[in-house]
């Protein structure tokens, strides 16, 4: 079984995050689900990204990174859109990662924005919905594009709709459906990482 180190969104750690990560549990995984919020939840993407701008982007990343520092090497890496920040720094940056799951989001690995390239070895799959304004609209879906064609085990996962937390079950945004197979993708990643 794998143990995961999941980063929640900018609306901070939701009932549905953590619902999610809860049927990551049931399926036999160790999840760890820090807050990097201390305990704050938004109402709002604009409202919660406020609050990373006001802290800084680069120190809310650091703080994801910072957690890893008193778990195992050995994790698989896991972020929900803001999430993605730390979660992929430390999938491509800390030695012995056993994968990445890269939720709504994705950094390019080359350019201002990249970790630099991605590692050996380390499996990864991107998750986002077709015609999600953020994720397409904002290049994400490039950058993962990137990833799945120089990486040797990448796989990007595209959800027909438009919406950006779609697998959060606490919030309006939620697809069942697509969220059910992203599920059902992840556990079976997990189970073979």
């Amino acid at each position: 079984m794998a143990e995961v180190l999941l980063f929640h969104h900018a609306q901070g750690l939701t009932r549905g995050v953590r619902a999610f990560a809860d049927e990551l549990r049931q399926a036999g995984h160790t999840v760890h689900t820090p807050d990097l919020f201390e305990g704050r939840t938004f109402e709002s993407i604009p409202e919660g990204l406020a609050y990373i701008e006001e802290i800084g982007f680069d120190e809310m990343r650091e703080r994801g990174v910072r957690i890893a520092d008193d778990l195992p090497s050995d994790l698989v890496y896991a972020g929900f859109s803001f999430g993605v920040l730390p979660a992929q720094k430390l999938a491509q940056t800390r030695p012995g990662a056993r994968g990445a799951l890269l939720f709504y989001s994705c950094l390019p690995i080359g350019g201002a924005w990249a970790f630099g390239s991605w590692p050996d070895g380390v499996p990864v799959e991107i998750h986002g919905m077709d015609d999600d304004p953020i994720f397409v609209g904002e290049g994400d879906i490039d950058a993962a594009r990137e990833i799945v064609e120089k990486v040797e085990d990448a796989a990007l996962f595209l959800y027909p709709g438009d919406q950006h937390y779609f697998a959060d079950s606490s919030l309006p945004s939620y697809d069942a459906d697509a969220a059910a197979l992203l599920t059902r993708r992840v556990i079976e990643f997990l189970n073979r990482v």
